[in-house]
């Protein structure tokens, strides 16, 4: 196969028409513009990317971008984003979707597309709520959080998605704030280009049910070392981390998932007449 010419498009090419309908101030606006910006800065032509999202506000996603998109069911972009890699390895395939579409009904999918390793891009916007049905706690919803759905709380621990991660294989692992457009941008770029299956965490402030969460730009904060090769180490370090950490925790270099296997036309055919009458 010939090498892809690099594309020469700006950051807006990449927008669709579609007006986005999140409400005002939220965080993923600026997600939005973030990976436009990285899909410019890795020079991708819209024909070569697919973009598949679940269910909730963040889903809404590949509505907004100029280039193949897919919008399933909740809980199951990653098993689209996976089958339609392996069949088209060819294609950037990102997947994007937020806490509850990923970690609550989709969390199951997200431990074996770690584990897998297939070369994707999983990007969680993280609101710690359901937003788009009105405010239930999520699996990151801190357990003492009131609120007129959940009195006094879940009681129930949160979600770790970093921990989750990095124990069921992901090759790279990361953690970004949606206000930092143009960090969060570069930090994409470098998730779709590592090879292997790549999950960034994206804490995305949903100032409508969660207005405390303004404070968020004043509580995020570099990691205090680098990011690590060495995934005890990873471990180690995101067992004490406080969930505001923003970068790169880890960078694996695992085999990624082999691609598709040969095409053989003759059995599809035969498979194909069996079901025809």
């Amino acid at each position: 196969m010939s090498a892809v010419a690099p594309c020469k498009l700006k950051a807006s090419d990449y927008k669709s028409d579609t007006k986005p309908v999140w409400c005002p101030g939220c965080g993923d606006y600026h997600v939005l513009a973030s990976l436009a910006k990285s899909i410019a800065a890795l020079a991708l032509a819209p024909e070569q990317i697919a973009v598949v999202s679940g269910i909730g506000c963040s889903s809404r996603i590949p509505a907004y971008l100029n280039c193949y998109g897919f919008h399933g069911v909740h809980g199951r972009a990653l098993p689209l984003a996976t089958g339609l890699k392996v069949a088209r390895p060819d294609l950037t395939v990102i997947c994007a979707g937020g806490d509850g579409d990923g970690f609550s009904i989709g969390g199951n999918h997200l431990l074996h597309a770690c584990r897998r390793n297939v070369d994707i891009t999983y990007i969680v916007m993280d609101n710690e709520i359901y937003g788009m049905t009105k405010g239930q706690p999520s699996p990151t919803t801190a357990p003492d959080w009131d609120s007129s759905l959940a009195p006094g709380g879940t009681g129930v621990s949160p979600f770790h998605p970093l921990v989750i991660a990095l124990a069921s294989g992901a090759n790279f692992v990361a953690r970004s704030f949606s206000g930092d457009v143009n960090g969060t941008a570069k930090m994409l770029a470098e998730a779709i280009s590592h090879p292997g299956f790549s999950f960034v965490q994206i804490l995305s402030p949903c100032v409508t049910f969660r207005p405390d969460q303004r404070e968020w730009k004043n509580m995020v904060h570099p990691p205090p070392v680098p990011f690590t090769t060495d995934a005890s180490q990873a471990a180690r370090r995101v067992m004490t981390d406080d969930g505001f950490n923003i970068g790169v925790l880890y960078k694996g270099s695992r085999a990624k998932y082999a691609q598709a296997v040969a095409h053989d036309d003759a059995f599809e055919g035969d498979f194909q007449n069996e079901f025809l009458v």
